[in-house]
């Protein structure tokens, strides 16, 4: 039998989420990126979060620094200071030239002045999950206390999502899935996961189904087509991560 999404736990989040800020259209993780997103009508966002060398949590997607920054090496490697300093926006296009990496704390409180939503996926440099999970999970339960609607916590990896588990258990998380591994869905159960958040070429019919059925909720992710939008829609899936933020309206 089809589960019955209206008996499934109230869900405080929008259907679209901006990737990274806005897409492509500014250089992701960056607040000029929030901020563009806000502008096309989105109140909800994804970012990434790792450890600085000196336990700062800031944003950034890679483990090493040379494809979105002037800078070299492993990013994580650095203390903040050091990364503070770097050109975070002149690899996108010259208009975005010095913008600088943020702080999760910076944009934190950016979202809470502006009543917007954030995803923020855990992205531990390798050999940090634990740590990262956990320095994510108790800034995010320090600035979001009290706040309408917490973050919702998201990795690939599960040591990071059980830290997190540990630190803050009143965040909402999310297990991140790029295939769909032997266990999966085991381990979204245990770690008392509320949403799967799936390349968007995994859902099916029985995939959402299964999902629904066990309580959680079903997020795919990087949807930039509209008939991959639409099919989405169709199965009944939660939420739509994108870097179109120019094609797809939040409305």
């Amino acid at each position: 039998m089809k589960p019955d999404i209206s008996t499934l736990p109230d869900w405080p989040y929008p259907l679209w989420i901006a990737h990274r800020g806005a897409g492509k259209l500014a250089p992701e993780n960056t607040l000029t990126a929030f901020r563009l997103g806000a502008a096309h009508g989105y109140r909800m966002f994804e970012c990434d979060a790792k450890l600085s060398a000196d336990g700062v949590v800031f944003l950034m997607h890679d483990t090493t620094l040379e494809r979105t920054t002037n800078g070299q090496g492993i990013g994580g490697d650095l203390p903040w200071h050091a990364l503070s300093q770097l050109d975070a926006g002149s690899w996108h296009s010259r208009t975005f030239a010095g913008e600088a990496l943020p702080t999760l704390e910076a944009l934190g409180r950016f979202c809470l002045s502006n009543d917007h939503l954030l995803n923020i996926e855990i992205k531990p440099t390798p050999g940090t999950e634990a740590a990262t999970g956990e320095a994510v999970a108790r800034l995010a339960a320090r600035l979001w206390a009290g706040a309408a609607v917490s973050p919702l916590l998201t990795s690939f990896k599960p040591d990071a999502l059980a830290a997190a588990k540990a630190a803050a258990p009143e965040l909402p998380r999310g297990l991140l899935v790029d295939t769909l591994w032997s266990g999966w869905f085991e381990k979204a159960q245990e770690l008392e996961c509320v949403a799967v958040v799936a390349n968007y070429a995994l859902w099916e019919a029985a995939s959402v189904d299964q999902v629904h059925g066990a309580g959680m909720r079903c997020l795919s992710y990087t949807v930039n087509d509209d008939w991959a939008a639409q099919h989405l829609l169709a199965l009944g899936t939660d939420g739509i991560i994108t870097d179109r933020v120019d094609l797809f309206s939040p409305g």
